[in-house]
């Protein structure tokens, strides 16, 4: 059975990390020095931390890499026992590397507890001889202080424009697919600087036809047309609301759309329409209170025409 493309196409090696070219320079320092402190790789889903942690492992280990590292979710297992059992018990055990240390990777630290957090601080301290922690995180600031400053900080940024589309070009051309610039400028886009995201939408789009499209890539995304999104602000900002009510129902019945995805494309479209930069501020906030309303549990489809109805008052 074929593996699914993001782990089909996971780098092996730090050289071929798309998009983070800084990190990578130092990453690969620690190899040609033979050893490493604490690190950690902090930022946005989607850019490289996991794949980063796995192919310095491999260069650092070689063919037995797979026996000198341990990888673990936080967000799977958060509680201080997993630090206290799990990892305790991995790290104080004897590794066979030459290296004379093994890596304990954990993904996602920012969802361990605070006590979690405190009991692995006093284990990276006690076991450091023979253990070094790899921990990945998408808010650093929801680590402790204490394990930061044990830590050296790999900051990983949202990956370029350029370097999505050299990787979704790299994909198209190793599966024998076809692509249009449409649909590669809406991967682009929806992808926003996350490359799993962007591998798994071509994926799906692909798994039709080997000629991907726009409309593909669009109803792969379960997203409308932003051209629709903008009709729906411009005819609402006009007092149209019988039409505004239509489309609305348009993209909500017909098109299966959640009113979280809807709001969420109003926010990033609005920005496309011509009108008043105060004015604008003022829709943005209306917009954030409506989603935060959704979030909360109230009715999407009266929220949606509450927006939609405030943008037509504050255009006047």
């Amino acid at each position: 059975m074929e593996k699914i493309w993001t782990e089909k196409y996971r780098p092996d090696v730090l050289d071929d990390v798309y998009g983070q070219e800084r990190v990578i320079e130092r990453l690969k320092a620690y190899v040609e020095k033979g050893t490493l402190p604490h690190l950690m790789l902090a930022g946005p889903a989607g850019t490289g931390k996991t794949t980063s942690a796995i192919a310095l492992s491999k260069e650092m280990y070689g063919d037995q890499w797979k026996a000198a590292f341990l990888e673990l979710n936080a967000s799977d297992e958060r509680g201080i026992d997993i630090i206290r059992n799990k990892i305790k018990e991995y790290a104080r055990t004897t590794t066979i590397s030459q290296r004379g240390f093994k890596i304990i990777f954990m993904d996602e630290a920012d969802s361990l507890t605070s006590e979690a957090q405190a009991a692995l601080r006093r284990t990276m301290e006690k076991y450091s001889g023979n253990c070094r922690f790899i921990l990945s995180c998408n808010y650093s600031s929801k680590i402790i202080d204490p394990i930061q400053s044990r830590c050296a900080m790999f900051r990983f940024r949202h990956i370029t424009d350029e370097n999505v589309r050299s990787w979704i070009e790299h994909i198209v051309e190793e599966e024998g697919l076809q692509i249009t610039e449409e649909a590669k400028e809406m991967l682009i886009r929806l992808a926003e600087g996350d490359l799993r995201r962007a591998t798994n939408l071509l994926q799906i789009s692909a798994s039709t036809a080997d000629n991907i499209t726009e409309k593909m890539v669009r109803e792969s995304a379960n997203i409308a047309r932003p051209q629709d999104i903008e009709e729906l602000i411009v005819s609402a900002m006009k007092d149209e609301f019988v039409v505004v009510r239509n489309k609305l129902d348009e993209l909500l019945i017909e098109n299966g759309l959640s009113g979280g995805d809807i709001i969420k494309q109003i926010h990033k479209s609005i920005y496309n329409v011509p009108m008043d930069n105060w004015k604008r501020m003022k829709l943005v906030e209306e917009i954030g209170e409506a989603e935060f309303r959704m979030v909360q549990g109230s009715n999407e489809r009266i929220q949606l025409e509450a927006l939609l109805a405030q943008f037509a008052l504050e255009i006047k």
